[in-house]
């Protein structure tokens, strides 16, 4: 994203794409299947290695018969974050998408007897806690966290469905106050938030805040405010935020913004986000990275709701969305045709170009792109991005020393290795010339922050695939940003009045070029090796930062 990119290779090719060519061309020409190099087929028979275990996440809560709340969520959730769900009934429903028709609650010694047979076989990384359904049911589960001391806790105090039913007996509410303490996150929706309190429903976000604030204070724990319930905020969004009266790292209170999906397929999402939430958790140890990684997949799973036509009352959510094949168009008379499995050198990364393509379109249409070119930028904008592209580049090296440490091959590692390296030289390099004298040292913004989260999410995932994915738009779009912007400049004449004159003449850089493209054979190769699920996966990592790529560059109109 600087001018002087991070990865920037040492060897450059001896010749140069032809001007206009889609960059992708450059990377896999006509004959593709000779290109993609020896390091890429000298690694397909070999696993990613270092990889971070699989979370073993232990669900207690209540069955839902039509698969959408409850136990059966938990499960489908903890397996879409990349864990091993076990689950323990407390009790049994009868319900569908209309509502719940009746409760029953098995004798809580048998509920113990689930928890400490698995306890006593197998690790728990992390438990998450959902339906409880009366008093003595609480007290068994209390004593077994107070036995056990499990790692991880996350407390979903299910009270009220979204269909507006109770769940849990008004005599077991005290009761439930005694597992606050053990928990290390609670995630109450809004009424459940008030009930805890014995208040009102909050009528807004900032009365919701407060009421986080005095149940963190009162449990002494973190507490999820949850903005889904909320009939209107002042942007129109679903923000979330992690509350901790103790005080979390840098800030007592952690707003993440979200946006709101207009669904009534809804059913089973408090279940779905406390688990996901606790499998996120356990395999970074991180609320933030957690809930910046869980809140875009809980989002795609709410857009996708419909697709699984389930009910004729308030469906369920996607859960797997991501991992969804769309159904491939019939090709058109002499285009060429890409098969879902993929099994031709290039085609995964063919399937990214046009979400590549939309993202640069966007960033050609933003103002500081434009002000840039013909110089009309204001300078305290340069300035800011200047700032913020020093503070990316120090943890984009993190994430390119885990990728390093991820790949199959010794190429690979030493390709990843040198970028991270290159990201700090960058960095110093930035702050010795372009920032140096300007007062004060830059503040991480919101977009470079998101941006940072959402990369080392990506790298605690422990897929050497989706991470190389989420890290290919910095190279991608930055390569065709920075030839078109030089490009532009030249053809004006390179005027040197222009303030930006030596910042675009560096734009350019052929050795980062084909680094590029080597990223992009890397990240192919990486997509050949894995599954349709990888796949979809890598996909959904690289939109993701495409989406960021834009934010960034049309972060200093913002923020500056």
């Amino acid at each position: 994203m600087s001018s002087t990119h991070p990865a920037a290779a040492p060897a450059a090719p001896s010749t140069t794409p032809a001007a206009g060519a889609s960059f992708l061309q450059t990377v896999f020409p006509a004959s593709r299947a000779d290109t993609a190099g020896p390091e890429a087929s000298a690694g397909m028979a070999h696993d990613a290695t270092g990889r971070a275990p699989v979370p073993r996440v232990l669900a207690i809560a209540g069955s839902d018969p039509s698969g959408g709340a409850g136990i059966q969520a938990d499960l489908k959730s903890i397996a879409a974050m990349g864990g091993y769900g076990m689950a323990a009934i407390t009790a049994l429903t009868a319900q569908n998408t209309r509502g719940v028709r009746s409760v029953h609650v098995p004798p809580a010694a048998f509920l113990t007897e689930q928890l400490d047979a698995i306890a006593e076989d197998i690790t728990i990384d992390a438990v998450k806690i959902g339906m409880l359904g009366d008093a003595g049911v609480i007290d068994a589960v209390r004593e077994w966290l107070e036995r056990t001391r499990p790692a991880v806790v996350v407390l979903d105090p299910v009270m009220v469905a979204t269909s507006g039913d109770r769940l849990l007996q008004e005599s077991a509410v005290a009761a439930l106050h005694t597992l606050l303490p053990l928990a290390d996150l609670v995630t109450p929706n809004l009424a459940e938030l008030a009930l805890l309190l014995d208040e009102p429903v909050a009528a807004g976000w900032a009365e919701a805040l407060e009421q986080g604030k005095r149940l963190s204070a009162l449990a002494g724990t973190t507490v999820l405010v949850k903005g889904g319930h909320l009939e209107e905020d002042a942007d129109g969004g679903c923000p979330d935020a992690l509350v901790n009266s103790v005080g979390l790292p840098g800030s007592e209170t952690v707003v993440v913004p979200g946006e709101r999906v207009d669904t009534r397929n809804s059913h089973g999402t408090g279940c779905s986000l406390s688990s996901a939430l606790a499998t996120a958790y356990a395999a970074g140890g991180d609320w933030e990275a957690a809930l910046r990684r869980v809140k875009p997949w809980l989002l795609g799973a709410l857009r996708e709701a419909g697709r699984l036509d389930v009910g004729t009352g308030n469906g369920p959510v996607h859960h797997f969305h991501h991992l969804a094949q769309p159904a491939e168009p019939a090709p058109e008379p002499g285009a060429e045709h890409f098969a879902d499995h993929l099994k031709e050198p290039g085609d995964f990364a063919a399937g990214l170009e046009p979400l590549a393509a939309e993202g640069l379109s966007e960033i050609y249409a933003l103002d500081f792109i434009r002000g840039l070119a013909d110089g009309t930028l204001p300078e305290h904008e340069f300035a800011y991005y200047l700032g913020q592209d020093a503070l990316y580049l120090n943890g984009y090296s993190r994430v390119l020393s885990r990728a390093a440490a991820l790949a199959p091959t010794e190429a690979e590692q030493l390709f990843w290795s040198r970028s991270a390296a290159q990201c700090l030289e960058v960095e110093s390099e930035l702050h010795r010339s372009w920032l140096a004298g300007r007062a004060g040292t830059p503040r991480q913004g919101p977009v470079t922050k998101s941006y940072v989260d959402h990369l080392h999410a990506s790298s605690l995932a422990g897929s050497y695939g989706v991470l190389v994915a989420s890290a290919l738009p910095c190279f991608w779009l930055y390569a065709e940003v920075g030839a078109a912007l030089n490009a532009q400049f030249l053809a004006a004449g390179a005027d040197e009045g222009h303030p930006y004159a030596a910042w675009l003449r560096t734009y350019a850089d052929e050795a980062f070029a084909e680094s590029t493209r080597q990223a992009i054979r890397y990240t192919d190769a990486a997509a050949r090796r894995g599954s349709a699920a990888e796949r979809g996966a890598m996909t959904e990592a690289f939109v993701h930062s495409v989406r960021f790529e834009v934010d960034f560059f049309d972060a200093p109109r913002l923020h500056a």
